[in-house]
């Protein structure tokens, strides 16, 4: 099986570092399926899961909220802003901050502040996150 290094580090950590056959993910540009001998690519990505694909078929899901993935041949580095393990994520905290940003959404409407926006779209990531992870977890039974 073909496999390639992919390490995912933030800025207070390497998260991860180590050889995958497949990574999901999605990208300014859209959905992205990165396989052992993709095109070279640089691009954003969006707050959001990160799946990897080990060699032995076992996945790991991680939360990414923005930053950067570089494709290299055989070797992929997802440079976050911040990145946690999907586990590590606290499920009653991202569901408060999704609340509190909905509510001042609502209370803002007419002036839209971009912070209050930019909270609610992690927070909204956050929970997709959780999503993939309870999913990958029902699939295993």
């Amino acid at each position: 099986m073909a496999t390639m290094h992919c390490e995912i580090v933030s800025a207070e950590r390497e998260l991860f570092s180590g050889t995958i056959s497949k990574l999901t993910a999605v990208g300014t540009i859209g959905g992205l399926g990165i396989y052992p001998g993709h095109a070279p690519l640089l691009t954003g990505i969006q707050p959001g899961p990160v799946n990897l694909t080990m060699e032995d078929g076992e996945e790991e899901v991680f939360f990414a909220s923005g930053g950067y993935i570089e494709i290299q041949p055989g070797y992929i580095t997802i440079l976050a802003d911040t990145a946690v393990r999907a586990e590590d994520l606290d499920e009653a905290e991202a569901a408060r901050a999704l609340e509190a940003a909905e509510k001042a959404l609502s209370d803002r409407a007419a002036d839209l502040d971009f912070a209050v926006a930019a909270a609610r779209l992690e927070a909204l990531a956050q929970q997709r996150t959780l999503d993939e992870l309870r999913k990958r977890r029902r699939q295993l039974g």
